[in-house]
């Protein structure tokens, strides 16, 4: 998955938004503007290839990694709940939009009531669009 797309299926979330506070090299994702669901950084030909960092139950989180070698614990994060994801395109698109909707979830889980009944209510059982048309350009996150 190139990081196009990944901004596009974060920002797909109900009252998903997208803030720089750690400057342009990290674009951090919450919910209802409160807590982190995912950080995504690298991508421009100088910085390497992206990598997401998405939150995890622990359980799932080691088997994701023992499936995946591009899924390592998170990097700066606590390493429990946290996954690293390089997009590389080895981690099928599929399984990444997976990875990011469980995220988002476990995320709005943690949200005051009236804030987490909201979002998910609003989010139901869907998923973002897998886009099948021709790649993005990588470029500029």
């Amino acid at each position: 998955m190139v990081p196009g797309r990944f901004v596009d299926a974060a920002l797909w979330f109900p009252e998903a938004g997208e803030s720089e506070p750690f400057g342009p090299q990290a674009l951090v994702y919450k919910v209802a503007g409160q807590k982190m669901f995912a950080l995504l950084r690298g991508g421009g030909d100088a910085e390497g290839t992206a990598v997401v960092n998405l939150k995890c139950d622990p359980g799932l989180a080691l088997e994701l990694r023992a499936r995946f070698p591009d899924v390592t614990p998170g990097y700066h994060m606590n390493k429990e709940h946290w996954n690293s994801v390089l997009l590389d395109g080895t981690v099928p698109d599929e399984e990444i939009l997976e990875m990011l909707r469980h995220s988002y979830v476990l995320v709005a889980r943690s949200l005051r009531r009236a804030d987490r009944d909201r979002v998910l209510a609003a989010l139901g059982e869907d998923m973002p669009p897998l886009y099948e048309g021709p790649e993005q350009s990588s470029e500029g996150v």
